[in-house]
């Protein structure tokens, strides 16, 4: 009796017939399940048929293996517990391949991993078997179809038929089922890739069945069971001849870049004679069409190319690639198309921006030689060049040396006696010399206002120019990723490294500059070094993080992006992270507004029912004389009078006029109040920021006020908004609701389970006796 764990209930199906629900029992043999349901639709010759599955990617079931295999024609096949899921004369056994697509994108898996099994089939292995048997769940739809084997010889036989239309279905089918590795084994064991070679060499097919060719052979030898190395000098001219042909069938061209780019990356022979037979302008000239999938093919066997080639033949290849400005063909017909960049062009555009970059890798870790006299000269142009120097030559050497000393500790230099001591380290080693002697040529006034507005403030204020740009470039660098192996899954590169020559040094002078701006900005000293530079680099990263397309774009958005900005985003990110803005707590703060609200509503109009005292106010000077305004308990009316000297909260009685709430017709605030018009006196503006008024009755008369305070003035203006039914406005009501929903959500945010909450308020503790132990700190701030 099978255990319930090994019984999946699946359903399998058959053109033409009704279904089949059964339960698969994993322990039993594949041959016996297949032999079942033949049996059900009474169909002989069970050897004849295998398991695919019917949804998704309709590959064949296949059970374990674990030993390796002959695959040759020339004997019968080896049986083995390892076996396709068909049984007796179908069985095959299964192989693994040594192919590894990361990314699910064939042309990503190309550059990371290779076939590395011999040409011959005989000598097919397998490690670990592709098998998929346990993949099987319950509710699983499979198919019963042609066994791999069979399938396999019917197509072997399709493409050598003398009927043209049988030779295209037949290639077509072929290139669809040699996805499977099951099919594509039994495929190969039969020398049916000798046969595609054959035709690719001989060339006397059409286009439409060339390219289903061209399709079933790269598939076949995508699952890596054979190796490209054996391929012949022939078969390679025609598929580079397929990539050169200026009137050339797009789709022939797309599989033949795919083939050339696998040829390259399986060994460094096959890279010499692709090298040989593609022409580096028809590549180049593949980028500047409209066609993205040829685009991304010619951009895949370009990568292949410089990354398999040695340094002799990389350097070449770039030399030829800037004599073409190739980056400039990328920006203008592949970054700037139409259509947007896909995923895998992405990764072929970081992979370009990385291996370039990488140049600069030798130099960033050569530390400065303090015997070099070149490199010397260098440090004493960039002295030169920022200050005015007199003639040094007419100066003793102790004068010139202490001259030399003082400027260079002018320049920012740590090591004024030795300078070259500070660019010792590495990285960035020579890569910093190299960005601030660019600097200092390419922007020489720019470079000199850096030093001398420096030089000019006190010491502790200096911003050091050369140790702000030894870690500036250490920091590009790091940002930039140079020096560091592309990865096989990368795809973050910068639209500005295709449209800006010599990108790390323009982005060192717009940054150098702008490091300055920030130094002065957040006030820093000395002791401030490491915070500057940590702004700094945040302003680097989030603005190539907006992918900025030209170095002008750049240089806008990172001066923008000042040390205020940067705090302000920190503190929204620091929100977020505290879920304060986490779309949950937004939904509930949504939910408690209207509460709250009404809660400040009510807060107004207690407020106006208790009263304020104002004081009158004519167009010739300030009068002493004081008036009091409140609203009647239940809201209809607003009372109003003059106050005298000793009351300070009269009863409402006392209060003579009245206005009907129901009268009111609108409020009127700032200039817009009649007795501020009628005001001829200088109005200034805190007399302004407190003014209001209330039309009332047909003939629009008004009751002017001057509030005693901007408290007062946002209480009575949203407290007379409320009985006019309108929305309260005033800057102390969205204070006032903001503190109430914080405090509101983090109430309801504290983890109360098991916390007994009292009925009523705990007790006010008395306070101390003395507050001794309280320190006054605005003593040492002073």
């Amino acid at each position: 009796m099978p255990q319930q764990k090994d019984i999946v209930k699946i359903a399998i199906q058959m053109p033409g017939a009704l279904p089949q629900l059964i339960q698969l029992d994993q322990k039993k043999p594949l041959s016996a399940v297949i032999k079942e349901v033949c049996d059900g639709w009474n169909l002989p010759g069970p050897e004849n048929y295998a398991l695919q599955y019917a949804d998704g990617v309709q590959t064949y079931i296949t059970e374990s293996q674990t030993k390796p295999a002959g695959l040759g024609r020339s004997g019968p096949p080896r049986q083995g517990p390892g076996q396709v899921f068909c049984p007796t004369g179908g069985t095959r056994p299964g192989v693994s391949t040594a192919w590894s697509a990361t990314s699910g994108v064939r042309g990503r898996a190309h550059v990371w991993a290779k076939a590395t099994l011999d040409w011959s089939p005989s000598v097919v292995m397998s490690n670990a078997g592709a098998a998929n048997r346990l993949d099987i769940k319950n509710g699983y739809i499979l198919r019963l179809t042609k066994a791999p084997g069979r399938c396999a010889e019917d197509l072997y036989k399709g493409i050598q038929s003398s009927d043209s239309g049988v030779r295209c279905d037949s290639l077509k089918e072929l290139a669809s089922v040699s996805t499977d590795v099951t099919f594509a084994q039994e495929f190969i064991s039969r020398d049916g890739h000798l046969v595609l070679v054959k035709i690719v060499e001989e060339s006397n097919e059409s286009n439409v069945i060339m390219t289903h060719t061209l399709t079933a052979f790269m598939e076949l030898m995508d699952h890596g069971i054979v190796s490209w190395e054996n391929l012949s000098s022939v078969f390679i001219k025609k598929i580079a001849g397929f990539v050169n042909a200026k009137p050339a069938d797009a789709s022939i061209q797309q599989v033949s870049l795919d083939i050339l780019e696998s040829m390259v990356l399986s060994s460094h022979g096959l890279f010499l004679q692709v090298k040989q037979e593609v022409t580096m302008e028809r590549l180049i000239a593949h980028l500047q069409v409209t066609n993205q999938q040829i685009q991304t093919k010619a951009m895949a066997l370009l990568m292949a190319l410089l990354q398999t080639a040695g340094d002799s033949d990389r350097q070449e290849i770039f030399a030829f690639m800037n004599k073409k400005n190739l980056r400039q063909y990328i920006y203008k017909n592949i970054i700037h198309s139409s259509g947007s960049v896909q995923d895998e062009m992405a990764h072929y555009l970081y992979v370009l921006q990385s291996i370039t970059l990488n140049h600069l890798e030798k130099r960033m870790m050569v530390p400065l030689d303090c015997y070099n006299q070149e490199q010397r000269d260098v440090l004493h142009v960039l002295r030169q060049l920022a200050f005015e120097c007199e003639s040094e030559s007419s100066l003793s050497h102790e004068r010139r040396r202490s001259l030399c000393a003082k400027e260079f500790k002018k320049l920012g230099f740590s090591n004024n006696s030795n300078p070259g001591q500070d660019l010792v380290r590495t990285p960035p080693g020579l890569l910093a010399l190299d960005t601030m002697y660019y600097f200092a040529r390419r922007y020489p006034d720019a470079y000199s206002r850096f030093v001398l507005e420096n030089s000019s403030r006190e010491d502790k204020h200096e911003c050091p120019f050369a140790r702000s740009s030894i870690q500036l470039t250490l920091i590009l660098c790091e940002i930039l990723r140079i020096g560091e192996t592309p990865s096989e899954t990368g795809s973050d590169y910068h639209p500005i490294f295709f449209n800006q020559d010599r990108l790390l040094e323009e982005l060192f002078c717009v940054c150098i500059q702008l490091l300055n701006k920030t130094w002065k900005e957040m006030r820093a000293t000395q002791e401030d070094f490491d915070k500057v530079m940590q702004v700094v680099r945040e302003q680097i990263t989030r603005t190539l993080s907006s992918k900025p397309t030209s170095l002008e774009l750049f240089k806008n958005k990172v001066n923008t992006l000042n040390y205020s900005e940067i705090l302000k985003l920190r503190q929204t990110e620091r929100l977020h992270q505290e879920e304060t803005l986490a779309p949950p707590v937004l939904e509930l703060k949504e939910r408690l507004k209207p509460e709250l609200l009404e809660l400040i509503r009510q807060q107004r109009l207690h407020r106006l029912c208790h009263g304020t005292t104002f004081r009158k106010i004519s167009s010739r000077r300030r009068q002493d004389k004081l008036w009091y305004c409140r609203l009647s308990p239940n809201h209809k009316m607003l009372h109003y009078g003059d106050l005298e000297d000793d009351m300070d909260n009269p009863p409402i009685e006392t209060l003579q006029e009245k206005i009907p709430v129901a009268d009111i017709k609108g409020l009127l605030t700032g200039k817009d109040c009649p007795h501020m018009k009628d005001y001829k006196g200088k109005q200034n503006k805190e007399v302004l920021d407190l003014a209001f008024s209330i039309t009332y009755d047909v003939e629009e008369y008004s009751l002017n006020f001057i509030a005693p305070s901007r408290t007062d003035f946002c209480l009575w203006t949203d407290g007379l908004n409320v009985l006019l039914g309108r929305e309260m406005s005033s800057e102390s009501m969205h204070s006032e609701l903001e503190i109430l929903l914080s405090m509101e959500i983090k109430l309801r945010l504290l983890d109360l389970e098991n916390v007994p909450i009292p009925d009523s308020a705990p007790l006010v503790p008395k306070p101390p006796s003395n507050f001794n132990f309280c320190y006054d700190f605005s003593q040492t701030e002073q």
